[in-house]
C-alpha cells in the first residue's frame, strides 16, 4: 500500500510540473517564432507526448541562428573597420553558450553528453588593428527577441592581460514543485578575459585547441606592442 502511494505521489508532482511547464511553454511561446517554441520544449517539459529537440538538434538551430547574425565581414563593418586595417593578427572568433550571474535563462544539461547548454549564446569578434584592439559582441536568446550588440575598442598599451577564466555559476534548470521555484546547479563555465584597469571585458568561449592558440597569439602580440 505504501509503495502505491508513493507511486501516485511521485506521479502527481510530476504532472504538476509537466503541467506548469506546458502552461509556461503555451504563455512564453505566444507570438514566438518556431524556433523560439523549440527552444522552450528543449528547456521545459510540457507533456510526455511531447517529444523534446535532442542535444544535437538544439546545438544545430543554434548555429544556423548565429550564422544568420554575424560573420566576420559584418563585424569587420559594425567596427568601422577595413579588412587590411586589421593583419597585426589574424582575427579571433569566440562563441559559446552563455551562462550570466544575474538575468533570466535557462539551463540544461546533456543527457548523453553531460554538457550544459543555456538559452543564451554570445558572439565575439576581435580585430588587432596598429594600436587597438577592436572587439565586437552579439548576445542572444533563443527563446525570445532579446539581444545585446555592441563594440569596444582598446588600446594596446592600457590592455594589462588576455587570459581566460574559470566560473562556477549558480544556473536556474529543472522545477521544484515543492519549493515553487527552480533548481540551481553549478555549473564550470570558461570565459575570455580582456583586462584593463579597473575594469575587465568577458566573452562565452568554448575551450578548444582553437582558443587555446588564439590566446596565445593574443598574449604574443600584446608582449610585442608592450616591448616595442
Amino acid at each position: 500500500m505504501a509503495f502505491v502511494i508513493i507511486i501516485v505521489v511521485i506521479a502527481a508532482i510530476a504532472y504538476f510540473v509537466m503541467s506548469r511547464d506546458a502552461k509556461e511553454v503555451r504563455e512564453r511561446g505566444a507570438g514566438r517564432t518556431k524556433a523560439q517554441k523549440d527552444a522552450l520544449r528543449y528547456f521545459l517539459n510540457d507533456g510526455c507526448l511531447k517529444k523534446r529537440m535532442s542535444d544535437d538538434a538544439y546545438d544545430k538551430m543554434v548555429q544556423e541562428i548565429a550564422a544568420n547574425i554575424t560573420s566576420r565581414e559584418k563585424a569587420l563593418e559594425k567596427v568601422g573597420l577595413d579588412e587590411s586595417e586589421t593583419q597585426e593578427i589574424e582575427p579571433i572568433h569566440l562563441e559559446n553558450y552563455l551562462f550570466p550571474e544575474k538575468g533570466q535563462y535557462f539551463a540544461r544539461k546533456g543527457k548523453r553528453d553531460g554538457i550544459w547548454r543555456s538559452s543564451m549564446y554570445q558572439i565575439t569578434w576581435l580585430f588587432f588593428s596598429e594600436t587597438q584592439v577592436h572587439v565586437y559582441q552579439y548576445t542572444f536568446h533563443t527563446d525570445e527577441d532579446g539581444k545585446k550588440e555592441s563594440t569596444e575598442e582598446y588600446f594596446y598599451k592600457d590592455i594589462t592581460n588576455f587570459s581566460t577564466s574559470s566560473d562556477l555559476v549558480e544556473v536556474p534548470t529543472t522545477f521544484n514543485a515543492k519549493t515553487g521555484k527552480y533548481n540551481l546547479e553549478n555549473v564550470n563555465t570558461t570565459r575570455f578575459k580582456l583586462i584593463v584597469p579597473g575594469d575587465s571585458f568577458y566573452c562565452a568561449m568554448e575551450q578548444n585547441d582553437y582558443t587555446e592558440k588564439a590566446v596565445k597569439a593574443m598574449k604574443n602580440k600584446l608582449r610585442e606592442k608592450k616591448t616595442a
